[in-house]
């Protein structure tokens, strides 16, 4: 039986790219927030990231270079494995659509759909977006090129497999009508049903032969397959569908939420789905599609031009104040435009003036007024301002909600720091009858700071962390130094 207590929480499964920017990050810290918050409301939590590793641009890409693909793909994920350290992913698993047992299941899934009769053999003649490994029909294209990226598209004629995902329209939509929150934020429900179902969804090509990087179809040689198939089937390989490598299927699926962009927002809520309808398997309790980071309104690349690297970030200003700044400044559900000039602001404001400030204010007042740590003395305006606090952040988290929920901290923060000003614990200090009042107000101050760190650990952990141990009497050191906006501005037009 599965267990109330247990979450499963999942990014897409990556194309290995060398050229790792800060959009790369955006989804994995989400997705690592959220399972570390569940972990510590006491859930039993399988986190699984991974490599999306087959396909036309891993072939073509590996052949440019001169390499093998899978030699050229184990270096990439090195890469990818560094950039996950980085930035303090917590994963629990990571998949390689390369390894040999996921290789063997989606054999074995190819095969049961084709014995189920929802696979056909039959010729692909359309358009092919090579980076997006997508088809799409002339009616579909946006000035003839790939509506999710805006690059060209080629011509493709090839015999192939179809999957019959034409039958599932009425299914697909009763899903959303009987499953409310199956696909969210809800403008992914409009966008789906208006630009694929009510047009009328087309069976869709699930094996290629026009060349060789892929999982082969078991049962007829030449045929690879389509590396949606491949990739989407990782989220139950990684558990142990199909496959003795794991043993945890049972347990943790249906995943309780898939964290994607929203550009394959259609293959997680239209052809995932329909398969397992076809397998007569459990769907996912959700599939939540963020959005973009964009500069000047134009999504974050390096074949744009616009990539920002997350190691000058992180080197220079830390890691947790970049996984803050994601989760603060952008709702995750929209787009969010990225600057360096909101980023440095954010971090002087937020972490600098106000958590910073009010933690280094505190303990100073400690040290210099001997004043013991009493959780007792507290303001009862406190206690019921944090609890208040906690509640809010909680309901704002169960709807991945990162930015309210972070809002409803700081917001609590704010109160603190003028409480400090209202109460002068300066003079109290210099009137000993007063004693116990200021006892009370340093007091109150640790214990807002203490319920902060702990609501902030799954965003900035290293952080929470730190300030824990400086409330135990760790040695002091400034959390956030403050940033001269304009100086770094001018390093990181050059750097950044």
């Amino acid at each position: 039986m599965a267990n109330s207590k247990r979450f499963y929480i999942t990014t897409p499964i990556y194309y290995p790219s060398a050229d790792l920017h800060i959009g790369h990050t955006y989804c994995t810290v989400a997705t690592d927030v959220m399972a570390r918050y569940k972990r510590q409301r006491g859930f039993d939590v399988m986190f699984l990231t991974g490599v999306d590793e087959h396909g036309l641009k891993i072939e073509t890409a590996a052949a440019k270079e001169g390499l093998e693909p899978k030699e050229f793909l184990d270096r990439i994920v090195a890469g990818i494995l560094d950039m996950w350290k980085l930035m303090n992913i917590s994963y629990d698993r990571f998949i390689r659509t390369t390894d040999d047992y996921h290789v063997k299941a989606v054999q074995k899934i190819f095969r049961e759909l084709y014995e189920r009769g929802a696979i056909y053999k039959g010729k692909y003649v359309g358009k092919y977006c090579v980076p997006c490994e997508s088809f799409w029909t002339e009616t579909q294209l946006e000035n003839g090129k790939c509506p999710d990226c805006g690059r060209d598209v080629q011509d493709a004629e090839e015999e192939a497999y179809f999957f019959k995902q034409s039958e599932y329209g009425e299914r697909i939509l009763e899903l959303y009508e009987r499953q409310q929150d199956f696909l969210t934020p809800k403008s992914r429900i409009n966008e789906m049903v208006n630009n694929f179902i009510k047009p009328g969804l087309e069976d869709i090509c699930v094996s290629r032969t026009s060349f060789k990087w892929g999982i082969p179809v078991d049962f007829d040689a030449g045929h690879v397959v389509y590396v949606w198939v491949d990739a989407l089937f990782n989220y139950m390989t990684a558990l142990g569908y199909m496959n003795d490598a794991h043993n945890d299927l049972e347990h943790y699926w249906p995943a309780d939420v898939h964290f994607v962009g929203k550009e394959i927002v259609r293959f997680h809520s239209i052809l995932w789905p329909a398969m397992l309808m076809a397998l007569e398997l459990p769907l996912p309790k959700q599939v939540y599609g963020h959005g973009w980071l964009t500069i000047d309104g134009q999504k974050i690349g390096k074949s744009l031009g616009n990539a920002v690297d997350p190691y000058v970030f992180a080197e220079r200003y830390s890691v947790d104040a970049l996984r803050y700044f994601l989760m603060r400044e952008f709702a995750f559900g929209q787009d969010g435009d990225f600057t360096w000039e909101r980023m440095l602001t954010r971090i002087n404001s937020d972490l600098a003036n106000n958590l910073g400030n009010l933690v280094a204010r505190t303990l100073a007042m400690q040290d210099k007024y001997g004043i013991a740590s009493d959780a007792d003395k507290t303001a009862p305006e406190f206690r019921t301002l944090m609890s208040e606090t906690c509640a809010e952040f909680d309901a704002q988290m169960e709807k991945f909600a990162f930015q309210s929920a972070l809002q409803a901290v700081f917001g609590a923060l704010d109160r603190t720091n003028k409480y400090v000003d209202e109460t002068t614990p300066w003079t109290l200090a210099k009137d000993e009858s007063k004693r116990g009042e200021l006892e009370t107000v340093i007091n109150t101050l640790r214990f807002a700071i203490e319920i902060a760190a702990y609501l902030l650990t799954p965003f900035m952990p290293d952080t929470a962390a730190q300030i824990q141990a400086q409330l135990n009497g760790a040695e002091r050191a400034a959390l956030f130094p403050r940033i001269d906006v304009k100086k770094e501005l001018e390093y990181l037009t050059q750097n950044g």
